[in-house]
């Protein structure tokens, strides 16, 4: 910068500052108020939609992520649903899973198949389908990313669907028939499992008719 456009930045500064010791005390309240809620946040601050919470923990123990036995023949990494019982495995192989509680479509709403993960978001804006809109035309047309949309942090989209497995801003719904297809985790278990999981991954919903023995434990 030149010493004369120095020059003049310094004289513009010095007639503001002499200029705002004139204002009334509310006009100079109100421009400092201004000036502080539209300074952009300090890069150390994290955005507000980054901030989730560890809703894992506060779900019944047996729908908390957890490592469970679980023999199958399918190979390591995939995506086995269980809707009947409202678990989701993330196959690890050995005989191993990790479990999460997830919720499900309601009765009508249920599907079943071998899919797999199309892509990934985080954060995803949520378009509801024209079906949902006929059903429900109270609903709005775009709700954009962020912690009151209902896809939550994280999006797996399932390919040749409109269903997703992603989080959710209603934590009480998971182990619970709810949704219309979709298949839904707390946040912080959805960014877990998305952090695992590839696109291309195997995704393998079981219908509601194949039931495996399953109780949970008693509350102590």
């Amino acid at each position: 910068m030149s010493k004369f456009n120095q020059f003049l930045r310094s004289a513009a500064l010095i007639s503001c500052v002499a200029a705002f010791s004139y204002w009334p005390a509310g006009a100079q309240d109100m421009f400092i108020e201004m000036f502080t809620f539209a300074r952009p946040p300090a890069p150390s601050e994290p955005a507000p939609q980054m901030i989730v919470e560890d809703e894992n923990l506060q779900l019944p123990a047996h729908l908390q992520k957890q490592i469970v036995d679980y023999p199958t023949r399918e190979p390591a990494e995939t995506i086995i649903v269980d809707t009947p019982h409202t678990f989701l495995y993330y196959v690890l192989g050995n005989g191993k899973a990790i479990r999460y509680g997830i919720g499900v479509g309601r009765e009508g709403f249920t599907w079943s198949g071998v899919r797999s993960v199309e892509r990934k978001t985080e954060w995803p804006d949520w378009y509801p389908p024209a079906e949902m809109i006929v059903r429900q035309p109270y609903l709005p047309r775009m709700v954009a990313g962020g912690p009151g949309n209902p896809l939550g942090a994280r999006g797996l989209y399932i390919a040749g669907t409109q269903y997703r497995i992603h989080g959710t801003n209603d934590p009480t719904s998971i182990g619970k028939h709810v949704s219309s297809g979709c298949i839904r985790l707390t946040n912080d278990n959805v960014i877990d499992l998305y952090n695992r999981v590839r696109v291309g991954t195997k995704v393998v919903v079981l219908p509601m008719e194949q039931r495996r023995t399953f109780r949970p434990p008693p509350v102590s």
